[in-house]
């Protein structure tokens, strides 16, 4: 997540993922006979971006697997930056809604904690964020994954920035993933040897974390 190295890598992929998504979308009213799938769009950092794993065993990329697998038309936008904040995020939201966006998941905030930055600050970008959705996109749903921070951090900071998602969530409407590495975070078994960045083990963790709020609300649309 903190990690930058190698950066331009999986920024460059994000960028291919979207422009390739808004291919597929239009294929519709090209005159293909099939109808444009909808677009779950994934805003995050490094984790969404599948730092030091294959495109394929990144969580979007199995979040993809899992909606084929139960025949429903969406297609997933992977927006993932490794290194990540949410005030990059709100920088380049504008951008990134240029194309149509049907479910929104909002998975930023790690780098913020681990960087010390503010909750406050934090809480901001993030409802920032989702407000420029939905003044965009008043269709749209949305989903915010929650962060945790590790103990080293501090009872004080750990406790507020964890408090930060839930508070974010209900006031923007949105449907939260309690916590995006749940059962991940911190063991090695799951994570690559910064214990940070999850292995393709971990990934599949992290799909299923994800699909558990995200199924409902794509077989309810």
């Amino acid at each position: 997540m903190l990690a930058r190295l190698h950066s331009s890598i999986p920024s460059f992929i994000a960028w291919l993922a979207l422009i390739a998504a808004c291919v597929e979308g239009v294929t519709a009213a090209d005159g293909d006979s099939k109808p444009a799938k909808q677009r779950v769009l994934i805003l995050g950092d490094s984790i969404t971006a599948g730092y030091g794993v294959d495109a394929a065993e990144g969580y979007p990329s199995l979040l993809q697997q899992k909606i084929d697998q139960a025949q429903l038309p969406y297609v997933v936008v992977n927006a993932g930056v490794s290194g990540d904040t949410t005030s990059g995020g709100l920088r380049r939201v504008d951008w990134i809604l240029r194309q149509p966006v049907d479910v929104f998941v909002l998975a930023l905030g790690g780098n913020d904690g681990l960087r010390g930055i503010a909750p406050s600050i934090t809480r901001s970008n993030l409802t920032a964020i989702l407000e420029r959705v939905h003044a965009r996109y008043p269709k749209a749903r949305l989903l915010l994954a929650g962060m945790q921070m590790p103990p080293n951090m501090g009872k004080d900071y750990t406790e507020a920035f964890q408090a930060l998602f839930p508070q974010v969530a209900k006031q923007q409407q949105a449907a939260l993933i309690p916590f995006l590495l749940e059962g991940i975070g911190g063991k090695p078994e799951f994570n690559q040897p910064d214990l940070i960045h999850p292995t393709p083990v971990g990934h599949q963790k992290i799909a299923e974390n994800v699909w558990q709020v995200l199924k409902p609300i794509l077989t309810e649309r």
